[in-house]
């Protein structure tokens, strides 16, 4: 019997970084060390091996979008306006995406065909908490029923509709909850990069609707790793936000801060195992094969392969 045909070119991590001999690394290690995420142990080197060449695809798959839009317009006889390259970007809590995200719009921003990159989370299109609570699904935050999903579709269809100007709420971490009034405005950038849990979620197939937020990427990026070790960087994430953000006034998690180690790996482990590890393996995780692109993390968060779709 034959091995099984995959849509995927398999990539180890020394093929692909030597994918990066002709591209230019624009970040500095001090860059780097702002846009990691707590508990990301990323360097220069890193960047440079793993994210130098994605920023170089990336920029290739750009190019030749908007020249097939251009020659599309032409074919048709309108008049070609140039439309924002979409990326989402998925994967589990703790796994990285956030960090890849940061890093890839500082990447992107200094090619000098794409000045203009934005980022928005998902995270802004939480139901604020009241309203989680008054649905009855403050334990199912982050799971796709707990998003305003109409809320998030509208938003990327209008930014990749060229509107020129688009509004997205704001989520505040600290006090774990969507903050009332405020928003983030987008203004026709060349890029938009979606991040979020369930970006790549497929359409419901209930409802009037049957278009998914994934219907508007051009390219999207599952990052990926072992569950056992996604849990274990939850929980030490979760021991060193006792001493910052658990610490702030006002915050949600603030009555961890004074928990000991022990107590508050117990807790860690328990949110993990109770919402985070559920929601990866019921929504998160089968939306990998939908990815154009995956990273593959080892147990350190090394990148030790990459996956690219087929085209």
């Amino acid at each position: 019997m034959g091995s099984a045909v995959s849509p995927y070119v398999d990539l180890a991590r020394d093929d692909w970084a030597r994918l990066s001999a002709s591209t230019p690394l624009p970040l500095t290690a001090e860059d780097v060390r702002r846009l990691r995420g707590i508990g990301e142990p990323i360097d220069l080197n890193e960047v440079d091996v793993v994210y130098r060449p994605l920023s170089r695809l990336l920029d290739l798959y750009i190019g030749a979008t908007h020249g097939l839009h251009g020659a599309t317009a032409a074919f048709l006889g309108e008049t070609s306006e140039r439309t924002p390259f979409v990326i989402g970007i998925a994967g589990s809590v703790a796994v990285g995406k956030s960090t890849t995200a940061r890093l890839l719009r500082e990447l992107i921003a200094r090619w000098p065909a794409t000045p203009k990159v934005e980022l928005v989370t998902t995270d802004g299109f939480l139901f604020p908490n009241d309203e989680l609570t008054r649905r009855g699904l403050m334990g199912r935050k982050g799971f796709p029923e707990s998003y305003d999903r109409r809320a998030l579709l509208r938003f990327v269809a209008q930014v990749k509709a060229g509107v020129g100007e688009v509004r997205a709420p704001v989520y505040d971490h600290t006090t774990y909850d969507i903050v009332p009034g405020e928003q983030v405005v987008v203004r026709q950038p060349d890029v938009l990069i979606v991040e979020g849990l369930n970006v790549l979620q497929p359409a419901r197939t209930t409802g009037r609707s049957n278009v998914a937020v994934s219907d508007y990427f051009d390219f999207s990026i599952y990052v990926d790793a072992r569950t056992a070790d996604i849990r274990r960087w939850y929980v030490e994430r979760f021991l060193s936000l006792r001493s910052t953000a658990f610490a702030q006034p006002g915050a949600y998690f603030g009555r961890y801060v004074g928990l000991s180690d022990d107590e508050a790996t117990g807790v860690a482990g328990q949110i993990w195992d109770d919402i985070n590890a559920p929601n990866l393996v019921q929504n998160i995780s089968p939306t990998r094969a939908r990815a154009t692109l995956v990273l593959c993390k080892d147990a350190d968060h090394r990148i030790t392969g990459v996956r690219l779709r087929k085209l």
